[in-house]
């Protein structure tokens, strides 16, 4: 594996109080993100950079990620006590793997970025129109391990689709070579690679799977379950001080992409202010979040989505909410309210 960049977080020598008045001792926290460094995941490198971590008596390193997937196995194997990943990654993950329970702590997509992208000359007006087509992406991409769910809500056979995998770089590359059909990815991601690949954005037809009924939640914070048997009030410290960061990139997102910069130098700062900013309009300042403040999600919703996932997926078991998520780590909803 190709070691990632690390950000670290300003040490800080002395316990500090928390909101309830308890002092804690340091804790350090490795930290992965479930891909590279991006406007998206600005929050919690200004969070560090600005040291908010450290006030809440944390030391916490960042590293960049291979995918949900990988995000998970990291903070299931213990290699990293907490990480941002897809939480249906982690349901699926948890399922299959009894014993090594990861659960989200904090949510950040309220709304989900799963989507399916082709090129209006290919002729997909439709979901019916990609059986017998070719679906490309990275074996790992949240999108593309979802894509049984999507298909069996939109009524297609997911197995007359055939799939292409391919590295990441070679996604959008694959797609206007005409290599491949279509392909997944992330809203937010793959609709600025194509474009920075000169496709015209009115060339793109795009297929957002919560337009198919797809009500799932996207990328949580997520921590080991003996991390947060061990360590309950750093958990809550990292929460708040990832909220302060939230609100900060909102407050100032060019500022927040030159601290994103600071970890990845070589990032085009236009294409990641342009990412940040798709991301907050369409994922985190949904309706919900603007009303009740980010981080929660509605147990109903949640139940709803890992019933379908389960069903799509095939899963042996269907976990209940409480298996895979908890709320009791988030700041009363008055400290987790948004400003756009």
């Amino acid at each position: 594996m190709i070691k990632s960049p690390v950000f670290r977080a300003t040490f800080l020598a002395a316990a500090v109080a928390f909101g309830s008045g308890q002092a804690v001792a340091d804790v350090d926290i490795k930290f992965t993100l479930h891909w590279k460094f991006q406007g998206p995941t600005a929050a919690f490198l200004v969070a560090a950079d600005k040291g908010y971590y450290a006030e809440e008596g944390l030391d916490v390193s960042i590293d960049s990620g291979n995918g949900s997937a990988g995000a998970v196995t990291r903070v299931a194997s213990g290699a990293y006590q907490m990480g941002f990943a897809d939480i249906n990654t982690l349901v699926d993950f948890n399922v299959k793997n009894p014993g090594q329970s990861v659960k989200a702590v904090m949510m950040a997509y309220d709304a989900p970025p799963f989507s399916l992208f082709t090129l209006k000359a290919n002729n997909i007006k439709s979901a019916a129109d990609m059986v017998g087509r070719k679906l490309g992406a990275p074996v790992f991409d949240a999108s593309y391990k979802l894509f049984p769910a999507f298909a069996h809500e939109a009524g297609i056979d997911e197995a007359a689709v055939e799939r292409v995998n391919m590295d990441p770089a070679l996604r959008e590359t694959m797609l206007v070579q005409g290599q491949v059909d279509f392909i997944s990815g992330h809203y937010f991601s793959s609709m600025l690679d194509l474009k920075s690949k000169g496709v015209a954005e009115e060339d793109i037809k795009y297929f957002l799977y919560a337009d198919f009924g797809m009500d799932f939640y996207g990328n949580a914070v997520i921590a080991s379950g003996s991390f947060i048997e061990e360590n309950p009030d750093a958990v809550a410290g990292f929460i708040r001080a990832t909220i302060r960061g939230w609100k900060d990139i909102i407050a100032d997102k060019e500022g927040a992409i030159e601290i994103v910069a600071k970890s990845d130098p070589l990032i085009d700062k236009g294409l990641e202010l342009e990412r940040l900013q798709l991301a907050l309009d369409v994922n985190v300042l949904t309706p919900h979040v603007q009303a009740n403040g980010i981080g929660d999600v509605d147990e109903a919703r949640l139940k709803n989505a890992i019933a379908q996932l389960a069903i799509a997926y095939g899963l042996a078991s269907t976990p209940e909410p409480k298996d895979v998520w908890t709320s009791q780590f988030l700041p009363p909803a008055a400290d987790r309210m948004l400003t756009p």
